[in-house]
């Protein structure tokens, strides 16, 4: 399966109350954009990591990574690995250097995002997904 790394352009708020934030990722090394659909708090915590604002207490996603953290893993890297019915599938790549074992986790994409944010980790996308996603998009 070839991966695609992608960076986080930007994330936009909706004007209108009834529609949801869409987060817009982008090639690392080309042009194309994928445009996720979030939930309201999910947009506003990867703009917080974003922006490095911190809060007094720890978030859901800042409580994520110290939880990585203290296991002493590390998140190697997050892929977006399927799209269905207009549902992005992600997986959380966490690595276990003493124990050297890899872990595969199921999670949200915009979860999974949040936690690469606030962890430097890499975020990835099949060859496969970006393409239904782009044909999808512009078919549909």
């Amino acid at each position: 399966m070839a991966l695609i790394e992608l960076i986080v352009e930007k994330v936009r708020f909706p004007e209108i109350a009834d529609e949801s934030p869409v987060i817009y990722l982008k090639e690392k090394d080309g042009e194309r954009e994928l445009p996720i659909v979030i939930g309201l708090p999910e947009a506003q915590s990867i703009t917080m990591a974003i922006q490095n604002y911190k809060t007094p207490r720890p978030l859901t996603h800042d409580l994520i990574k110290n939880l990585i953290d203290a296991f002493g893993l590390k998140l190697d890297r997050v892929v977006l690995n399927d799209l269905r019915d207009n549902t992005y599938f992600a997986r959380l790549v966490l690595y276990d250097e003493e124990r050297r074992v890899m872990y595969s986790i199921d999670a949200r994409p915009s979860d999974s995002i949040a936690l690469a944010v606030r962890t430097g980790a890499p975020i990835f996308v099949s060859e496969y997904v970006l393409r239904k996603a782009l044909y999808f998009g512009e078919n549909h």
